[in-house]
């Protein structure tokens, strides 16, 4: 399982609950954590540590474990509908991504399809346990497929100059 963001106050927590906790538990599987500001913090033997992910780079981070987590800023996960970049990244890259729980996934991506939710550690150390390299697979094509057909820039200026026209027309009658 990957990580990949930065040391954060307002989700360092999290990361630990979703991750680092996770790998502490389950020291037969590897894990591999990116971004700034982690140096410091304790790590089981089983973390690997590669420091900064420069962004030309994050495509390959997402396609080297068999899945990579994403963990919500604890505001965003309490107020949800608002995925990060790394949801799109990581998706666009067609790895099979573990998302921690918000409102709003399934307007973006499938849970059980197209991506899997954890609610906890203990829901993601499941979802490692039962993860097959076959499934993995198969979740990070659907997620692909998903993006590239709903969730690209082009679909957002369309959305953008469609409700743009609509609010001119209210304002114009």
């Amino acid at each position: 399982l990957g990580f990949l963001g930065n040391r954060l106050p307002d989700r360092e927590t999290r990361v630990e609950a979703f991750f680092l906790q996770v790998a502490q538990k389950m020291p037969n599987h590897s894990f591999l954590l990116g971004g700034n500001g982690w140096d410091d913090k304790p790590k089981s033997k089983n973390v690997r540590y590669v420091g900064h992910v420069y962004t030309r780079d994050h495509n390959a981070f997402n396609r080297t474990p068999k899945a990579v987590i994403n963990v919500n800023r604890e505001s965003m996960a309490r107020y949800g509908f608002s995925p990060p970049t790394r949801v799109f990244e990581a998706a666009g890259a067609g790895a099979c991504l573990i998302t921690d729980h918000w409102e709003g996934i399934a307007l973006f991506l499938e849970p059980g399809s197209e991506v899997l939710v954890a609610r906890n550690g203990d829901e993601v150390a499941q979802h490692i346990s039962e993860l097959s390299a076959e499934r993995a697979h198969s979740i990070g094509r659907a997620a692909l497929r998903r993006i590239l057909s709903e969730h690209t820039y082009a679909h957002r200026a369309l959305q953008l100059e469609n409700l743009l026209a609509g609010k001119y027309q209210e304002v114009a009658s």
